[in-house]
């Protein structure tokens, strides 16, 4: 197949790429230099902009994976968000579809669910607590819109949470909490919000790619979580980290400055996910990490 990964070069991107390259398939990737590096004889890199004046320039496409987005939730541009991670995507719908395209699948986020109760149901009111959530919102939205207008064209959305693993490295404060504390944890003691009680489902890299694969082969399109099904504390995270690291580090604990736009508790209902695309992830957060640091990527 010839598959059009945008974000190619980006945490979950690369890591889809590289499936995609053992798997014997053709790769059209977007990203930029500053991210994770491809280099195989089978990956072209396109200009994402490019797409927008000259259609052609794609060509025949039999997939996508739609994961190119700005993913910053701390911030307040929402005109720039919409535009990036809205107006931009329904560009990359057209283009595809154009090229002959029947096969998408896009990344949201459980941000959209912001402080709803949880383990969070697909079918539960969405309440977005800043400019990145209302973003993936409103592309869930047009997605659907898109979707019943091409009829033929089977669009899946994943809801991500709280993804980390190998290929994360170049996101800065925008990495996992898990790799974040890893760091600081090689030199001191982890710093945590206070009290260190706020939970998170982490879902590892691996099972998120798989769940992308699985997407391909929908009957129908839909929107389903994209997590491990199990939240872990801030706390508990030093804890296994500490285990896995051979370390003995205590948390400082700090402020939050994001109260009232922060997510306290994440974790996802993976009913649905099992039954639209037959997904159930394979990693829970110990042997993730573990995973994770035997990669030799985590330090």
């Amino acid at each position: 197949m010839r598959i059009l990964v945008t974000g190619g070069t980006g945490f979950i991107g690369s890591n889809i790429v590289r499936k995609l390259i053992e798997l014997g398939h053709e790769v059209l990737i977007t990203g930029t230099d500053d991210e994770q590096t491809i280099q195989d004889p089978r990956v072209t890199l396109l200009d994402l902009a490019a797409l927008g004046k000259e259609p052609k320039t794609l060509g025949h496409v039999d997939a996508v994976f739609h994961e190119a987005a700005d993913n910053d939730t701390t911030s307040l541009d929402r005109n720039g968000m919409m535009r990036a991670n809205v107006d931009l995507s329904l560009l990359v719908f057209e283009r595809a579809v154009e090229n002959g395209c029947r096969n998408i699948v896009y990344a949201s986020s459980t941000a959209v669910y912001g402080n709803g109760p949880a383990p969070y149901k697909e079918d539960q009111p969405l309440q977005p607590l800043n400019p990145y959530a209302e973003s993936k919102k409103l592309l869930e939205e047009e997605a659907s819109a898109f979707g019943k207008a091409h009829t033929d064209v089977t669009m899946v959305g994943l809801r991500y949470c709280n993804v980390y693993g190998p290929g994360e490295s170049h996101k800065g404060k925008r990495a996992s909490m898990i790799y974040q504390l890893a760091q600081q944890m090689k030199t001191g003691n982890p710093r945590i919000f206070r009290d260190g009680t706020q939970k998170r489902d982490y879902i590892y890299v691996k099972d998120v790619v798989r769940a992308n694969l699985l997407g391909l082969e929908a009957k129908e399109s839909c929107v389903v979580n994209c997590g491990s099904g199990s939240a872990t504390s801030f706390n508990d995270l030093v804890k296994i980290l500490n285990a896995t690291l051979g370390t003995s580090r205590i948390p400082a604990y700090v402020d939050n400055p994001y109260e009232g736009r922060y997510q306290n508790h994440t974790e996802c209902d993976m009913t649905l996910a099992k039954e639209k695309l037959g997904f159930i992830p394979e990693f829970d957060i110990q042997k993730g990490i573990a995973n994770y640091f035997a990669s030799g990527r985590l330090l």
